[in-house]
Formats: structure tokens, C-alpha cells, sequence
């Protein structure tokens, strides 16, 4: 595997106890997978429209607590034609009730990736859990000045001034998303470059906007040497493979996300390709099986 210019695989880096990155690759595309951490989520804020004898009974089916979870929080480092892409940006530090959260700028260290070295980041949606790595000076005092940040035009127009009438999210958080996303606009707005329905960035890496779970939220396809891999962003979370018309509080247009949902898992089970996605547990990497409209995520065999 070669992945120069990404990650110094055969350097101790920074000592971790459990790793915290996965590399593999899509035909000649180089993808390390970085866990940005754990995100505390309220178990209700998954499926809020489930009955909850159901949500409990799904919950306890697959071992996880009844009331409060821990969300994986993933992020992709892509290389492909020259280009070093950074797919979403994780928390950032100025959370301190999520001290397990916002580790990217560490974890980028640990890989051996300088964030000079980025040329293009591309975001799934501008969500704080997803801009707010950009903010902390650990990456933003550090980033090339000619970096290019790759958005959904609908996505940067809908931040101007967001409508949280059809989300389901604890009280503060509407505030936070609000903040924050007013924040990285203003700190980043000369290196957007928007994109209406979809966009090259590299050789076989396509960011393609789907809507649903915010108005601008988009997928990144990699493709290569007949070989796929999407991340899905926030399309799809661990409860939707079994329930993918349970609705998630931060969903903007809930009916619209289920049904993205449902398509896109119908996609990924006919072709077979990789999925990984934000909320997905550490790698994430895994294939879609489908009986009708119930799926099933079948992890990928650990490549070491």
C-alpha cells in the first residue's frame, strides 16, 4: 500500500493505546478513515418519531445504552491525482462537556499528516460536528493558505439564516449549530468554492449533494480501477440500516432524509461498494445488505 504524502504508516508517531485510523485503498485512491472522537447523544435524538417500546427494544437488541450513547465521529483523508482532500473536519476543542470529541488535529499528527499539505476539504454539511475542526488553531492557523473548502451552494445559503422548525434537538443546540456555522463562514468564506449538484474535486473523488438532512448535504463517491467507496456523511446512522424511516433530531427535512436514505442503501446493496459514514462506529467501513427496505450493515473484513 502506498500512501505517501498521507500518513507515515511505518512511523511511531504519537503513542496511542487504540488506534485511531484505518487506511486502505479504492483502486489507486489512497483513504485513511481518522475517528475525530465521541459525541454523548440523547437515544431518543435517534429516532424520535419510533415508538419508544420499539427504540428501547432495537437498543437493547444491539447492546447499546438505553438513554444517552456514545456517536462515533469518523473523517476521511483522501489522495488521489496529486490532491491530499480532508472529507469533513470533525468537532474542534471549544466543547468542554465533549472531552472525548474534537481529536482530529491530534489524530492528523499521529498519522503523519501535515495540514499544509491539504489542498482541498470537502464538507458533507456544515453541522458543527463537521466545520467546527476548521476553527481550532490546531488546523486553522495550519492549513495552506490556497486550500479550497468544497460546499454545497445550498448548504452556505442555508446557514445565512437556518430554519430549525422540522428538527427534533435538545434545547442548546440549535444555538451552537447557529454559531458555529456563522463563525466558519465568516472565518472561510474567501476559500469556498460552491458547487451546485455535484463536483470533481480529484481523479474519481465526485462530492454529489443529496439534500434531506440539511439542504446542501452531500456524499462523497470514490471510485477507482472498478472498485467504489461512499461516504455517506449524515444519511445514515447506526439505527437506519434496520429503521431507515426513523427520523434523527438534527435532520432538517426528516421525510426528504429517509427517503435519500432508502435510495442510497438500495444503491450501495446492488453494487457492493463500501460505505463508510460519520456516525458509523470506528472504521465504519462496511457493505449493504437488503431484504425490501430493511438493511443490514456487514463490516468489512480488517485489512492489516
Amino acid at each position: 500500500m502506498s500512501l505517501d504524502n498521507i500518513s507515515n504508516l511505518g512511523s511511531q508517531g504519537l503513542d496511542e493505546l487504540v488506534p485511531s485510523r484505518y487506511a486502505m485503498q479504492v483502486g489507486d485512491i489512497d483513504v485513511l478513515v481518522i475517528s475525530d472522537g465521541m459525541l454523548p447523544i440523547t437515544a431518543e435524538t435517534m429516532a424520535y418519531n419510533a415508538d419508544s417500546a420499539d427504540l428501547s427494544g432495537w437498543l437493547d437488541n444491539m447492546f447499546l445504552p438505553p438513554d444517552v450513547l456514545d456517536w462515533p465521529l469518523n473523517v476521511v483523508v483522501v489522495r488521489s491525482g496529486g490532491r491530499t482532500i480532508l472529507i469533513d473536519a470533525g468537532l474542534g476543542m471549544e466543547f468542554p462537556d465533549f472531552p472525548r470529541a474534537g481529536q482530529l488535529a491530534l489524530r492528523l499528527e499521529a498519522a503523519g499528516i501535515r495540514p499544509a499539505s491539504v489542498t482541498d476539504v470537502v464538507l458533507t454539511h456544515m453541522h458543527m460536528d463537521h466545520v467546527g475542526g476548521l476553527l481550532t488553531d490546531g488546523l486553522r492557523s495550519r492549513l495552506s493558505p490556497d486550500v479550497r473548502i468544497h460546499v454545497a451552494s445550498a448548504e452556505a445559503e442555508f446557514w445565512e439564516s437556518p430554519d430549525f422548525s422540522h428538527t427534533h434537538m435538545p434545547a442548546p443546540v440549535p444555538d451552537a449549530l447557529r454559531s458555529i456555522a456563522s463563525r466558519f463562514l465568516d472565518e472561510y468564506r474567501s476559500k469556498l468554492r460552491p458547487f451546485e449538484t455535484e463536483y470533481e474535486v480529484a481523479p474519481g473523488v465526485l462530492v454529489r449533494r443529496t439534500g434531506g438532512h440539511t439542504p446542501g448535504h452531500s456524499i462523497v463517491r470514490l471510485a477507482s480501477r472498478g472498485e467504489g467507496l461512499t461516504f455517506a456523511g449524515d444519511l445514515v446512522f447506526q439505527v437506519g440500516f434496520d429503521n431507515p424511516e426513523w427520523y434523527n433530531g438534527f435532520e432538517h427535512d426528516p421525510e426528504e432524509s429517509a427517503r435519500v436514505r432508502i435510495r442510497l442503501l438500495r444503491e450501495l446493496a446492488s453494487t457492493g461498494e463500501a460505505l463508510v459514514a460519520t456516525h458509523l462506529p470506528f472504521p465504519s467501513v462496511c457493505h449493504v445488505a437488503a431484504a425490501g427496505d430493511v438493511f443490514r450493515c456487514v463490516p468489512a473484513v480488517w485489512d492489516y
